[in-house]
């Protein structure tokens, strides 16, 4: 079979897509050390400012499964590019509000708006992998991780300077609205299916060159059948076990580090900054492994990984010891999410990014409850106790991986080399859910 070139691949539009995330990362970044300043400007107390920090992913549950309808109606990119455009007009809203309803206001819509940017630039970004032929989705989210870091560092550095709020938002969303349109320029056209091979369309009919999707009551009945059902069930534990080990250093690392192993402050911060250090560079290095072994082998690594790495590190509790099991969980878990996604688009019968938009869902409600439920056990007993879930989670990778896709590459538009295991993919959850 022909593998693609150098000029069959759409660089320009890897590129742009690589800006969407790179600046989705970077936007938001940058309020985040500055809420101690909106805390003050608008005397709010310490449960007013969380009340008004839920609003985002509460606006994210509830009007994030909107993204699917919108990119079935107006395709990923213009979905992405309008979505974002929109995300930086709104962030000056949450650095210029005179009180605490408008701050709720703009950091509700910031999550509505950052969940279906999130979708829509995920789902333009596996319709390049498919031209690409190989994996590059793990690249997309390595930078945006690296925006993240960069978009802290900023807001940090603009806190320090004393630039006020308005100008330093604006500038960034300036510089949101500029990438955006800048990309739109570069994104694919076409139908969302248009990189599909034949017959696998994403209503589950023949794609761009067969006969017209189902809608309607067969689109409704393709949600109800049972592998479509056990095929987001599994998903969703993916999802959920992925956003446990993700966010337990974030909330509970320094805690745990500080007050039941004796740290300082500063190497209790280290928890976070090791998952999400080795997570980002595992990210940009991802797509090689992925390439190679799969997303189901890969996977299942990163489970094994975090099994060891916090086991030993709960079981043999030490401050060297827990930062490295943290280091382990980023990379194990580098490549899981990028993986739920491309899983989640491949199942047959669905609108064009219905899959992720709930897979997307299914990870937000983990880190919804993820925090509550190690507390009440931290509560009860100990937060080494608690963390306990996060090798727990790591088994759960281990055991949910086979909903997973076997390929080492997805090229069926040019009929790339797709490596001994993977003919049909019938161990995929596109497979499963047919």
């Amino acid at each position: 079979m022909s593998s693609l070139t150098a000029t069959d691949r759409p660089v320009r539009a890897r590129c742009a897509v690589a800006a969407l995330f790179f600046t989705n990362g970077f936007l938001f970044a940058n309020v985040v050390p500055r809420y101690p300043e909106i805390k003050s400007d608008l005397g709010l107390s310490n449960a007013a400012l969380g009340t008004a920090i839920a609003a985002m992913p509460l606006g994210a549950l509830v009007l994030g499964l909107a993204a699917s309808p919108l990119i079935k109606r107006y395709g990923s990119a213009r979905t992405a590019v309008v979505s974002q455009l929109l995300m930086g007009f709104n962030i000056l809203l949450v650095g210029t509000a005179p009180n605490f309803a408008v701050l709720c206001l703009g950091l509700f819509l910031a999550g509505s708006l950052d969940a279906i940017t999130d979708v829509a630039m995920n789902a333009h970004g596996l319709r390049v992998q498919r031209r690409y032929g190989r994996s590059i989705l793990n690249s997309f989210h390595g930078l945006w991780s690296v925006g993240a870091v960069v978009g802290g560092i900023a807001g940090a550095g603009a806190a320090q300077l004393g630039l006020s709020l308005a100008v330093h938002l604006a500038i960034v969303g300036a510089l949101t609205v500029g990438s955006a349109l800048t990309s739109s320029r570069f994104l694919l056209p076409g139908p969302e299916d248009a990189e599909r091979a034949p017959g696998n369309g994403a209503d589950g009919t023949e794609g761009t060159n067969g006969a017209a999707g189902a809608d309607g009551a067969a689109g409704r009945r393709s949600w109800l059948r049972r592998p479509v059902l056990m095929a987001f069930a599994l998903l969703g534990l993916i999802t959920a076990a992925t956003a446990v080990i993700e966010d337990a250093p974030a909330s509970w690392g320094s805690n745990y580090l500080q007050n039941e192993l004796g740290s300082s402050p500063f190497i209790g911060g280290m928890a976070f900054m090791a998952l999400q250090g080795t997570q980002t560079v595992a990210r940009l290095l991802g797509d090689r492994v992925v390439h190679r072994l799969g997303d189901r082998a890969t996977a299942r690594i990163g489970g094994l990984l975090v099994l060891v790495g916090m086991g030993v590190a709960l079981l043999w509790p030490s401050v060297p010891t827990t930062v490295l099991g943290f280091g382990l969980c980023g990379i194990g878990i580098a490549t899981i999410i990028p993986a739920a996604f491309h899983a989640a688009d491949e199942i047959p019968g669905l609108w064009p990014g219905a899959g992720i938009t709930v897979a997307a869902f299914l990870l937000r409600v983990g880190f919804l409850v993820s925090p509550p439920v190690i507390g009440l056990i931290a509560d009860a007993e100990s937060i080494r106790l608690g963390l306990v879930l996060v090798p727990v989670a790591g088994l759960a990778l281990l055991a949910t991986s086979g909903i997973l896709d076997t390929r080492r590459t997805d090229d069926p538009v040019h009929g790339g080399d797709t490596g001994s295991e993977a003919g049909t993919g019938t161990d995929s959850a596109a497979a499963r859910a047919r």
